[in-house]
């Protein structure tokens, strides 16, 4: 039961930093409001804990993975559309809509990049020279 609530809280926070980083595009209706930018960190954080506190084994990093990969894919998403806002290619939304691509790729990419990074390697013998 767990593993439902901390995995329905991840997607939500996920949920939330997607809506930040459409919203400068116009693909939300309106504005995203205080709450998204505080519950994008928030609720995936607290879903990831309560993923991993419901893994049997852990030092696995199946619900780290499950919760780095796609906060690493908005992030490279976030860039993207920074690039191409910054380019002139798309219209973004004034500078709100910047700061809100900025903090999803702050935010995701830090969270992203440390969740693939300390499980992409298998442990293993130091390399001998």
């Amino acid at each position: 039961m767990i593993a439902i609530a901390g995995g329905l809280l991840a997607a939500l926070g996920i949920l939330a930093g997607a809506l930040l980083a459409a919203a400068p595009f116009g693909l939300v209706a309106d504005a995203p409001g205080v709450s998204l930018w505080i519950l994008f960190p928030l609720l995936t954080m607290v879903g990831w804990f309560m993923l991993v506190v419901s893994d049997l084994d852990p030092l696995r990093g199946t619900a780290t993975r499950w919760v780095a990969t796609p906060l690493l894919v908005l992030a490279l998403l976030a860039a993207v559309g920074l690039v191409v806002g910054g380019a002139g290619l798309v219209a973004v939304r004034g500078m709100t809509g910047m700061l809100s691509l900025c903090y999803v790729l702050i935010v995701g990419g830090v969270l992203g990049a440390t969740g693939t990074a300390a499980y992409s390697r298998k442990a293993g013998p130091p390399p001998t020279f």
